[in-house]
């Protein structure tokens, strides 16, 4: 066998490269990992929307109005129902995360039990505002 000449390969040639997606399977904890930092920029988008709403309402009834009849459509409500969903799913994933900082939740019962609540509980709280909103 021949042996390869280390010296003459680059420091990319020579590392180890991540086995990345190729050997580790998707996970519920990983999903929600990402899903996580997906809620948080939509969230950040969804500031937008909220800073539309209190500027038009500072703005007189002409624009509140405008952004009450977009809100009010069925894209504007899927919009906002979808907000609403990442606010309850990143906040859950934060408790999620602080609860980890606090060395619980660790092991492997734990783990799965808080990724799943965060995934359940962000869609109860979610249909629960909006159940609440809707009747009320």
């Amino acid at each position: 066998m021949a042996k390869t000449d280390t010296r003459a390969l680059s420091l990319e040639d020579r590392r180890p490269l991540s086995p990345h997606l190729m050997i580790y399977r998707p996970m519920l904890t990983m999903m929600m990992s990402i899903v996580h930092r997906i809620t948080g920029a939509a969230l950040y988008f969804g500031t937008l929307l909220l800073a539309w709403y209190l500027i038009a309402l500072a703005a007189g009834p002409a624009p509140f109005a405008t952004v009450s009849w977009v809100y009010g459509s069925l894209l504007g409500e899927l919009v906002l129902f979808g907000f609403t969903w990442a606010l309850f799913h990143h906040l859950l994933g934060g408790v999620r995360h602080f609860i980890w900082d606090l060395g619980y939740g660790m092991d492997h019962p734990a783990r799965e039990f808080l990724a799943q609540g965060t995934l359940v509980g962000g869609l109860l709280l979610t249909v629960l505002v909006w159940v609440v909103a809707w009747f009320a």
